[in-house]
């Protein structure tokens, strides 16, 4: 399988961006490897896509916003990829119907895998001779577009574990055990005072435009769990019938039990008395010190109710993750996704606050005060998704290092479990 075009030796000042581009674009046809063409041309379901539509969707990106805007003499690599690969952009044109990305069986994956290889070359080109005044405009577009594919990246190892979970045969992706046997601490908690805190990002790196403008809110005083919650402690609740009390859940999260789609976190599955889990690797015993994962925010809401407890705001979570160091347990090459223990900590710090697993909020995906989208058609990629949402923050364990910071606001909406979605807890303080 060809990675990409070879990186030019350049002097050019867009060196430095062309070298992340080559290793960000590697990233995904690393993940791909992993994987025979059949495995990427099938949908488990209308969240998801094939890998192949993944891949060629990301080369997409930069040949419509990049190459378009800035090629000399541009010319398509197919003039139809520009509606089978558009994935919601209005202003660029029509879109192939999300729910039948599956039902393609052309191009091949060879065909993509050489789209990835001509939209690589030509921007190459297109840095090492870049001279015009428009230079710090292609390159926060190409920005744009790098952090677009890690996005994809985290999205091509779910929609994976998705698609082989129905497979009854139980493929790995990656073969080999997840399992990191840890003694985890009892749940404390971190107090924080009230106040009116800033929030949003500085303006200091890349951050996408929901992330804007900073803007001041008061908060009550309120304490926030110090680490995940744990698979032992969520089978605590599942032991207690906590998906048979109503009174616990939301009205849409009861219906959905109610109707048999929930009973356990998915991909848990229970054998001969024991609880295993589905990972990546393949059926896996449930390791009660790792954290919950693929709960949705219903059942991330319930458990909290629970508790005794609640979600945080992501208020309540970004002014603790700002004042923490950016590390945790997230996706690099070569590596097989999944979510590992708590580390040991200091009294009174917090783990795992980035990486393993997102962490429901609260919070409605809205826009901060002050919010402007970005202009033109690349304006549609946040602000026109505001309704009905919820947020999580922190990434996880399938986030790509280097992605992630603590202003960073993902979206779903709350039945969403597919993804590496966790559960921290929060409570109000002392008044």
């Amino acid at each position: 399988m060809t990675a990409h075009a070879s990186v030019p030796a350049t002097s050019s000042p867009f060196d430095v961006l062309a070298r992340r581009f080559a290793r960000v674009r590697e990233f995904s046809t690393n993940i791909a490897r992993r994987l025979c063409p059949e495995d990427m041309v099938i949908q488990s379901m209308t969240d998801a896509s094939p890998t192949r539509w993944h891949l060629a969707h990301t080369s997409w990106f930069f040949e419509t916003f990049v190459l378009e805007r800035w090629e000399n003499d541009f010319a398509p690599f197919h003039p139809g990829f520009r509606y089978l690969f558009n994935s919601y952009y209005h202003g660029v044109g029509p879109q192939f119907p999300r729910s039948q990305r599956g039902l393609l069986s052309r191009p091949t994956v060879d065909d993509v895998l050489r789209y990835r290889e001509d939209v690589d070359r030509r921007v190459y080109a297109l840095l090492a001779g870049s001279s015009s005044a428009d230079e710090p405009e292609t390159a926060s577009v190409i920005e744009v577009g790098l952090h677009h594919e890690q996005q994809h990246q985290e999205l091509m190892l779910t929609d994976i574990k998705h698609l082989f979970s129905l497979n009854p045969l139980r493929p790995a992706f990656a073969e080999g055990s997840t399992q990191l046997s840890a003694a985890t601490d009892t749940l404390g908690w971190i107090p924080h005072p009230e106040g009116v805190f800033e929030l949003g990002n500085l303006g200091d790196g890349f951050a996408f435009d929901n992330e804007y403008p900073r803007h001041k809110q008061y908060l009550h005083a309120f304490e926030l769990g110090d680490r995940a919650v744990t698979n032992a402690e969520y089978l605590e609740f599942v032991e207690d019938g906590g998906y048979a009390q109503s009174d616990l859940w939301l009205s849409d999260g009861w219906d959905a039990v109610q109707s048999g789609k929930r009973g356990a976190p998915l991909y848990w599955e229970r054998r001969d008395g024991a609880w295993w889990q589905f990972t990546l690797s393949g059926m896996q015993p449930l390791v009660g010190s790792e954290p919950v994962c693929h709960v949705d925010y219903y059942e991330a809401d319930a458990f909290a109710t629970w508790a005794g407890a609640r979600l945080p705001t992501e208020a309540e979570w970004e002014v603790t993750a700002v004042e923490q160091p950016l590390s945790g347990h997230f996706a690099r090459s070569g590596s097989t996704p999944h979510p590992r223990p708590a580390p040991r900590v200091s009294a009174g710090a917090p783990a795992q606050l980035f990486g393993d697993v997102w962490e429901w909020t609260s919070s409605a995906y809205a826009a901060y005060p002050g919010y402007k989208p970005l202009p033109g058609v690349i304006g549609e990629y946040n602000g026109k998704f505001m309704s009905g949402q919820f947020v999580l923050r922190g990434g996880s364990c399938a986030t790509p290092e280097g992605h992630i910071r603590a202003t960073y606001r993902n979206f779903f909406y709350p039945d969403a479990r597919w993804q590496f979605s966790g559960i921290r807890l929060a409570r109000d303080g002392k008044r």
